[in-house]
């Protein structure tokens, strides 16, 4: 089959690899019919190249029909059309019944020291081959594959798998109270389907910052206050702005969907840029334990957010020496939650929405669709959004 594979920094490529093939009998085989290309992505197209290997298959927001199932995989069968999530978990442990797969303690990588494994992302989370393929191979098949109805275009369902759950549990993490007020920082696919998130779940006043054209125009076209981080000469200009919104007091929660790409910190940008360029046995470690992240996106989150309010980060962190400002967040008793997002704990509360009156946007939510053939260049477009790129699909 054909998939695409990781080879470097900012190099990926199509290539034909094996066929998958059923290994457990709690796997099934699907063929893919739409994957998504995640911000997540560009994480190890940049910056997180450390813990790749050569030839990694890349991708963890497939859909498709299955094709063959195991035989401990008792609710699914051949022609059946499921949205995969990007986390691997049994559903069985007690991780898992408490709502928390994506710290499943049957595929932990208890190796890496890390949570359930993930499709297509690092031999951090068990560099299990991802779905911007033709075919994927789902371990776990008996919990994680949501069955779907035929009808509606994969657009419908397919942010089930990662950008629908992400954004839910972002929103539900931030505790807007109804009629309060949420200010979300970055507007790519999960800033953007966080406001629009809380904007069906009550908030009164939804903020989104963000300094790409396009996201602005995007959010602002669907009732979001929009703040364009050009237009302001430094963070407290923009603080300032926003609390002037809100009787002075900032919003009641932040929503940090940026994450470790932030702007605004060049040395740590230098750090990461060294640890991708070093040996993978000595920048590994490097970018993991002495890396400083990029940090302005949560800095901003929390100037911003109300005193006795709360902050949610679904934007990803990556480095384990990080300087936060405590004496800020303990003084203004600020509370934080974070996270992958749990999404088997999510899918059932999200599935009402997904229906013709389409009230998140869902069907026309992407803005590129393109082959398997063409994803590399897609890769280079997203990364330097470039043509509008909000959200791309990929049919192979």
């Amino acid at each position: 089959m054909k998939a695409l594979t990781w080879q470097g920094k900012r190099d990926v490529r199509v290539e034909t690899v094996p066929d998958p093939k059923i290994e457990e009998p709690t796997d099934a085989i699907i063929r893919v019919t739409t994957s998504g290309l995640c911000g997540s992505d560009l994480h190890l197209y940049e910056v997180l190249t450390p813990f790749m290997t050569p030839g990694d298959i890349l991708g963890h927001e497939p859909m498709g029909i299955v094709e063959e199932v195991g035989a401990a995989v008792p609710d699914l069968q051949a022609g059946d059309r499921v949205v995969v999530p990007f986390q691997i978990a049994c559903g069985n442990c007690w991780m898992c019944l408490t709502g928390l797969p994506t710290q499943c303690e049957t595929t932990q990588v208890t190796a890496e020291g890390m949570g359930a494994a993930l499709f297509g992302y690092t031999r951090l989370y068990g560099a299990v081959p991802g779905g911007q393929a033709e075919y994927l191979r789902v371990p776990q098949a008996q919990y994680g594959p949501i069955k779907v109805p035929e009808g509606p275009a994969d657009d419908r369902f397919l942010y089930l798998s990662d950008v629908l759950p992400t954004a839910w549990q972002a929103v539900a993490y931030a505790e807007v109270p109804k009629g309060g007020s949420v200010a979300v920082l970055g507007l790519g696919p999960i800033g953007d389907m966080a406001c629009r998130i809380a904007q069906v779940q009550g908030a009164g006043r939804v903020f989104g910052v963000d300094l790409v054209p396009e996201r602005l125009q995007r959010a602002k076209a669907r009732g979001v206050e929009t703040f364009d981080l050009r237009s302001f000469d430094d963070e407290k200009e923009l603080v300032e702005a926003i609390r002037d919104q809100t009787d002075g007091r900032g919003p009641d929660a932040v929503i940090d969907a940026v994450g470790t790409e932030a702007h605004g910190s060049a040395a740590a940008r230098m750090v990461q840029n060294a640890a991708a360029l070093l040996p993978r046995k000595i920048g590994g470690p490097m970018a993991e334990r002495f890396s400083v992240d990029r940090l302005a996106a949560l800095y901003t989150a929390i100037e911003l957010v109300r005193r006795g309010g709360t902050i949610s980060l679904s934007g990803v962190y990556g480095g384990m020496a990080d300087p936060l400002p405590m004496l800020t967040l303990f003084d203004k008793q600020i509370q934080m939650r974070m996270g992958q997002a749990n999404v088997r704990r999510w899918s059932d509360e999200i599935i009402p929405f997904l229906t013709d009156e389409d009230p998140l946007g869902v069907d026309d939510f992407a803005t590129h669709r393109v082959t398997l053939d063409e994803a590399p260049e897609a890769y280079d477009m997203f990364q330097k959004k470039r043509d509008g790129a909000v959200k791309v699909l990929i049919k192979p």
